[in-house]
C-alpha cells in the first residue's frame, strides 16, 4: 500500500480480500487480480441542488413528476432547502461527475410546478453529483436498475476475493455482515458476532436523537462561553463525542484559531486525528456543510493551515464495537 499523501509504503497481508471499489470495482479486479468480471457496474449519476430556505416549516416534500420520478424538497442546514435528485447513466472518470446545467434546470422546472415560488438556476447556492455504482441488471433505463447490492466470490488460486456491485448508505451495515457471512468458511478462528450492527451506534451515537436538545444544554452548561447556536451545531454534528472536540477549554481562545462559522482549530484537529480529513475541502464539505458558510478566503486559510499541521490519523474501532 502507498498513502497517496505522504508516499509511506506498507505492506498488509490478508486471507480475504474484499473488492469494495464502487464505481472502480471492475477497475480493481482488471489489475492483476486474475480475475475476469463476471458481473458489470452501471455508473448512474445522481445531481443535487441547494437554495436558499423555501418555506418556514420543518417538512419535507416529494414530488411526482410527469415522467415517473420523485423529486424531493428537505430542510437543510437550517437556512437552506436541498432538492434532489437526478438519473441518468453516466460514462467517464467517476471522479469528475459534477452536475450538468441540464440536470440544474431540471431539478428546478420540476419543484416549480409545485411550489408557490418557482425555483431558477440562479437561486442555487451550491449544487453536487454522486456516482451511484449498480449492478448492471439490464433495465433499460437509469431509474430502473436496481439498487440491490451483489456479491460475487472468486478464488483465483490465493486469497478469496470477495466483489461487492451495488449497495447504498441505507443498507451498508447489512450488507457489511453479509460479506462477513460470505467469507466465514474462510475466515477460520474468526467469528462475528450475527447481526451485530443492528444495535450498534456509531461514534457519537450512543443517545437517542430526542436528546439532542438535552446535549446542547449541557455543553453549553460545562462551557459557558460556547453560543447557542455553536453547542448545536457540535451536538448535531458529534453526539456525545462533542465534549471531546472541546476538550479542557475553558474560553473561546483556548480552541485556537477561528476559521469562521463557528469552525474552531480545536474541531479541525479532532477531524484531522480522528475522523480522517486531510484537506479543507474533506471538512467544509465531506464532514461537515459549513462550506455554504465560509467565504472562499476563509476556506483558503483553513487550508494552509492545515497543510502546516498535518498529523496521523488514530485508528478508530468505536464504529465497529472492536469487531474484525
Amino acid at each position: 500500500l502507498e498513502n497517496a499523501v505522504s508516499g509511506e509504503r506498507s505492506t498488509v497481508r490478508g486471507r480475504v480480500l474484499v473488492n469494495a471499489g464502487g464505481p472502480w470495482v471492475e477497475q480493481v479486479l482488471a489489475a492483476g487480480s486474475g480475475v475476469n468480471a463476471r458481473a458489470k457496474v452501471r455508473l448512474v449519476q445522481g445531481s443535487h441542488i441547494v437554495v436558499r430556505k423555501l418555506y418556514e416549516h420543518d417538512r419535507a416534500y416529494m414530488f411526482q413528476n410527469s415522467d415517473g420520478r420523485i423529486v424531493f424538497v428537505i430542510p437543510y442546514q437550517d437556512d437552506f432547502t436541498l432538492i434532489g435528485t437526478t438519473d441518468r447513466d453516466y460514462h467517464g472518470d467517476p471522479s469528475k461527475v459534477k452536475a450538468t446545467r441540464e440536470e440544474i434546470e431540471y431539478l428546478c422546472a420540476s419543484v416549480s410546478e409545485y411550489l408557490a415560488k418557482p425555483v431558477k438556476p440562479a437561486d442555487v447556492v451550491w449544487d453536487y453529483a454522486g456516482v451511484r455504482p449498480l449492478y448492471d441488471d439490464g433495465a433499460s433505463e437509469a431509474k430502473a436498475a436496481t439498487r440491490e447490492y451483489v456479491f460475487e466470490l472468486d478464488l483465483p488460486g490465493g486469497a478469496p476475493l470477495l466483489s461487492i456491485y451495488g449497495g447504498k448508505i441505507t443498507t451498508h451495515r447489512r450488507l457489511a455482515e453479509e460479506a462477513l457471512e460470505k467469507l466465514g468458511p474462510y475466515l477460520k478462528g474468526t467469528k462475528a458476532r450475527e447481526g451485530w450492527t443492528g444495535e450498534a451506534p456509531l461514534p457519537g451515537g450512543d443517545m437517542d436523537v430526542s436528546a439532542i436538545p438535552a446535549l446542547c444544554a449541557e455543553l453549553v452548561r460545562d462551557y459557558p462561553f460556547l453560543a447557542a447556536a455553536h453547542a448545536n451545531r457540535l451536538a448535531h454534528a458529534y453526539g456525545t463525542r462533542a465534549s471531546r472536540v472541546l476538550g479542557s477549554a475553558k474560553s473561546m481562545s483556548d480552541l485556537g484559531q477561528w476559521f469562521g462559522a463557528n469552525l474552531t482549530e480545536a474541531e479541525v484537529k479532532y477531524l484531522m486525528s480522528q475522523e480522517w480529513a486531510c484537506t479543507a475541502e474533506d471538512i467544509v464539505w465531506r464532514r461537515s456543510k459549513l462550506g455554504l458558510r465560509l467565504t472562499p478566503q476563509e476556506i483558503a486559510t483553513l487550508e494552509s493551515w492545515i497543510s502546516a499541521h498535518r498529523v496521523s490519523p488514530e485508528p478508530v474501532l468505536a464504529a465497529t464495537g472492536g469487531q474484525p
